[in-house]
């Protein structure tokens, strides 16, 4: 009888063992490889990408992954805001510092530096805003390419000797003034593509490129 037991319960034990316990049994998930191989990368300090001078808006940021199982994947996020092509967007994982809460600041002033001079007309700029102090009517403006400039034609019948200055700043780059035939004509050379909005104001005219 004791002998009977023991060979049933011998029985039982091998239908329940697995051939190969190397082997997963079924249902069990295999578990990812391991190496002895050194696979890590460099930590994501911060990145760079630099637009063309024709770009005025970001659109969507798409970024593209690597997982655990090397497979590849994207995750995206939609935006609508406008991006100053002169700056550099930039990817980081680094924390910045967080702007403080009810923290009221002042309206600064408009602080506009001179570019060029002449007797009937002068110019200065702020960021993209290029204000014209003159008393002659703006009879034509409009834009050229290659190299990008903005024309400014001006009411008066004038003899001006041809005057040109370069600056050594972004946007504004270069002023050259000279008459035709009842008007005089100033040129704008600026570092990109851009369009503008005129706007009459009491000491003349003010452009903003955009």
């Amino acid at each position: 009888m004791i002998k009977l037991l023991i060979l049933t319960f011998l029985l039982s034990i091998s239908l329940n063992a697995r051939e190969n316990p190397f082997f997963p049994s079924p249902g069990q998930k295999d578990l990812l490889s391991t190496t002895n191989k050194d696979l890590s990368v460099e930590p994501l300090k911060r990145a760079a990408i630099s637009l063309p001078s024709s770009a005025r808006t970001i659109q969507k940021v798409i970024v593209e992954y690597k997982n655990l199982d090397g497979s590849i994947q994207k995750r995206s996020i939609s935006l609508n805001n406008a991006v100053d092509w002169h700056l550099p967007i930039f990817i980081s994982q680094s924390m910045g510092e967080i702007e403080q809460k009810g923290v009221q600041t002042s309206k600064k002033e408009i602080v506009y530096e001179d570019l060029f001079s002449s007797k009937y007309i002068s110019f200065s700029k702020n960021n993209k805003n290029l204000k014209i102090n003159t008393k002659d009517q703006l009879i034509r403006s409009f834009l050229l390419a290659k190299p990008y400039r903005l024309v400014l034609d001006f009411k008066r019948d004038v003899s001006l000797k041809s005057q040109s200055k370069s600056f050594k700043s972004k946007i504004f780059k270069k002023i050259s003034l000279g008459t035709h035939s009842g008007y005089y004509r100033a040129v704008v050379l600026l570092d990109g593509q851009y369009r503008f909005k005129k706007f009459k104001e009491s000491y003349g005219y003010r452009i903003k490129l955009y």
